[in-house]
């Protein structure tokens, strides 16, 4: 898009550039074709024709009109000051020729530096209007004064026209480098977003899977020696979280998406899978379901992120809780659904926790705060010590068209 904003700048020096062309070949046959008409024969006349002829050539060799970003160079100021010499040449023959000069105007005025271009416009000017003086054969002061005049003028608005250029080209400089700047800041922006989504996704998944893990295998330890089926029974748990793990770092490799989700199943029936696979002999999990109502099709970001709430909030149940037993109540109004996570443990006051990132629980509270806001919903804990944890997180739904 950057190169297109420099096209119409570029098709209307050209355009101009051609013009030009056109009116100094218009202007030279034609006082080339009046010096003919009205001098024939004249001993000076061969002179005349040859010298419109190189000074056509040196027209045409020379720099075109139409070229954008031309600097002077030795060789262009070289061919402009022979340029000039013919055609001044040419004036003391035939003052006719004297008009020639309007393109030669234009043509100095982008080939040399500001001071040095003005210089010629005057040089120019006084050759014209000496020729017009001599053309009339008697001093008027309108000869005198009008080609002055429409040289400044034309100057000025010629100056006026390269400054407003080299602003607008500036600005669309500043233009592309901010777009530019912006979409790397957006770029970075998108990087730090999902490196915190990935963040959260394997802090659900994998890290919750392994912790739980460890943790059933330590239980298994204890009690390996004088309660072999009990111990059988957590190594057992173990294993079937271990096979939902590795079922979870599959579909994160693949899209991220909770593997109880992949089969489009429901988010009731994510729910009764999670709290089948949470509960063992130390934790028992129970799910309600909206009065065990059949659930509307809730949106995929919606299930995904309550799914992985409940994941969070069960791992920290069974980490930090101490609790017997866990609730999941998931209740679907008319604006909104809501997620509830009570568990009879011993609490703890949520006022009293670090003011950190991680709240002190490692990503778990901040992680599913970050999910909710996310989609426009809110995250409540209520605690108390010796009394249990009440997590409740609701999620915005929009309204049926």
């Amino acid at each position: 898009m950057g190169n297109r904003s420099y096209e119409p700048s570029t098709v209307d020096t050209r355009w101009l550039g051609a013009v030009m062309d056109a009116a100094f070949f218009l202007l030279l046959g034609g006082a080339l074709a009046r010096f003919l008409l009205r001098h024939p024969g004249e001993p000076r006349t061969p002179w005349i024709i040859a010298l419109s002829l190189v000074l056509a050539a040196l027209h045409l060799l020379g720099p075109r009109a139409g070229d954008s970003g031309l600097r002077p160079t030795r060789r262009h100021k070289a061919w402009l000051a022979l340029t000039v010499v013919v055609w001044m040449v040419l004036v003391v023959l035939a003052p006719s020729f004297a008009w020639c000069a309007v393109p030669l105007f234009y043509t100095g005025l982008r080939t040399l530096p500001p001071r040095a271009a003005l210089a010629l416009v005057a040089v120019l000017t006084v050759f014209v209007v000496a020729a017009q003086v001599e053309l009339s054969g008697r001093f008027d002061p309108n000869l005198v004064l009008a080609p002055p005049a429409v040289a400044a003028l034309a100057t000025a608005v010629f100056l006026q026209m390269e400054r407003h250029t080299a602003r607008q080209r500036f600005l669309i400089d500043d233009l592309l480098r901010t777009r530019h700047e912006l979409a790397a800041s957006e770029r970075r922006e998108g990087t730090l977003a999902e490196r915190q989504r990935l963040s959260m996704e394997i802090h659900d998944t994998l890290a919750q899977g392994l912790s739980s893990q460890r943790m059933l295998l330590q239980a298994a330890d204890r009690v390996w020696e004088t309660e072999p089926d009990k111990a059988r029974s957590h190594v057992r748990t173990a294993a079937s979280v271990a096979e939902h793990n590795l079922a979870e770092a599959r579909r994160f490799v693949h899209d991220l998406a909770p593997a109880d989700l992949a089969g489009g199943e429901g988010l009731d029936e994510a729910l009764r899978a999670l709290a089948a696979r949470e509960s063992g002999a130390d934790l028992a999990v129970r799910v309600h379901i909206d009065g065990d109502g059949r659930l509307p099709q809730l949106p995929d970001r919606v299930r995904s992120a309550l799914l992985r709430v409940a994941q969070g909030a069960l791992a920290n149940v069974r980490e930090h809780a101490g609790a017997g037993s866990a609730a999941l109540t998931l209740t679907v109004l008319d604006d909104e659904v809501v997620l509830d996570v009570a568990d009879d443990g011993h609490g703890f006051d949520p006022a009293a926790l670090p003011d950190s990132p991680d709240g002190g629980r490692g990503h778990g509270l901040p992680a599913m705060r970050a999910r909710l806001r996310a989609l426009g919903g809110t995250l409540t804990v209520e605690s108390t010590p010796g009394e249990g944890t009440v997590l409740s997180a609701a999620v915005p739904l929009e309204a049926p068209r």
